[in-house]
Parts: structure tokens; sequence; C-alpha cells
């Protein structure tokens, strides 16, 4: 049980890299640095997670838990610079 707790861990961990990498790319900014980025991928897929319920797409695997990452996180950043500007 314990194994299996940690690798889901870190496969939300690669998931929130990879999609804070992505968000990065996408709203043409150099991130916020690996740790952070790790974490706006993170929280960004509880946001894409709760976006794609409410918009009716449901899925799984490694490709939905990417792209409902990705989406939330850069729906963060868009609201992050457009209330803190962007420098």
């Amino acid at each position: 049980m314990e194994r299996a707790v940690s690798i889901s861990i870190s496969g939300w961990i690669v998931i929130g890299l990879i999609a804070g990498w992505l968000t990065g790319k996408l709203t043409r900014g150099r991130g916020f640095g690996c740790l952070a980025n790790v974490i706006l991928g993170l929280v960004g897929a509880l946001l894409g997670g709760w976006i794609f319920t409410k918009l009716g797409i449901f899925g799984g695997g490694f490709l939905y838990s990417l792209a409902a990452a990705t989406v939330g996180a850069v729906v963060l950043v868009s609201v992050a610079r457009m209330f803190g500007g962007d420098k």
C-alpha cells in the first residue's frame, strides 16, 4: 500500500512539473522556477479537473491529467497576471 501511494505522489509531481513547464511556454513566460512550476501544475490539476467536470469532459490517464493540469495552470497564471501585472 505504501508503495502505491509513493508512485501516485511521484506521478502527480511529474504531471505538475510538465504542466508547469507547458504553462510557462503557453503563456510566453519563463515560469516561476522549478518548485513553483510543480506547485502551479498541481494546483492547476485540481482547478483543471473542476473546469473539465463543469464542461462535461471526463477521462482518465496521463494525457487527461496533463491536459487538465495545464488548463488549470494557464487559468491560474492568467488570473495572477491580471491582478499582479506582467513584468
